[in-house]
């Protein structure tokens, strides 16, 4: 199996959203097939139940289908074009989730926890890995609150017990410095 370079697979997945955004449904299917796998993961690591990550999933690749005229290569990757998609809906679905707890006979303990963990290629996992192995403790434990739990900053500087202002430049920096590492120019 030949096994694509990150820009190669890059240009690939940005030249599928823009065949997508004019309407072609194949090129649509392929983005899928080629990114959900690590969606899935993450949304797994978010909600916990692999019913709602699904659904989350689904949604997120209809507003994506939807809005795919929108994607601009000039202001990102489609991998982080879609994370953002699905992450925010996951968010969403958690605030709907508490706000359901509050109502009595629901008890969010009693949930499953169906977690798994990331499932980008070995590849991909194993330059993340090396990439946050390069970050401060700080950074890397707010980068993973932030976007593998789904904590605002608000949260995540209670969890640390550090302060908010500290957190914001934690995750800042940490993910300027995970870009920088994963284009290479570490």
């Amino acid at each position: 199996m030949i096994v694509a370079t990150m820009p190669d697979r890059d240009a690939l997945l940005a030249d599928l959203m823009h065949r997508g955004a004019r309407g072609d449904q194949g090129a649509f299917r392929e983005l899928y097939a080629l990114t959900s796998p690590q969606l899935l993961a993450l949304l797994m690591r978010m909600l916990r139940r692999r019913d709602l990550a699904e659904e989350v999933l689904q949604e997120a690749f209809l507003s994506a289908w939807h809005h795919a005229a929108e994607y601009s290569a000039s202001k990102g990757r489609v991998m982080t074009w879609l994370v953002t998609i699905a992450r925010n809906r996951a968010l969403d679905q958690l605030r709907s989730i508490k706000r359901a707890a509050l109502a009595p006979g629901i008890d969010l303990e009693q949930l499953p926890d169906e977690s798994i963990e990331p499932g980008y290629g070995p590849i991909e996992a194993r330059a993340l890995a090396g990439c946050l192995e390069g970050l401060s403790d700080g950074q890397r434990r707010g980068v993973q609150l932030a976007y593998l739990d789904g904590l605002s900053h608000q949260e995540i500087a209670l969890a640390l017990r550090a302060p908010l202002g500290t957190v914001k430049a934690w995750v800042r920096r940490g993910l300027a410095a995970l870009r920088r590492c994963l284009e290479g120019g570490a």
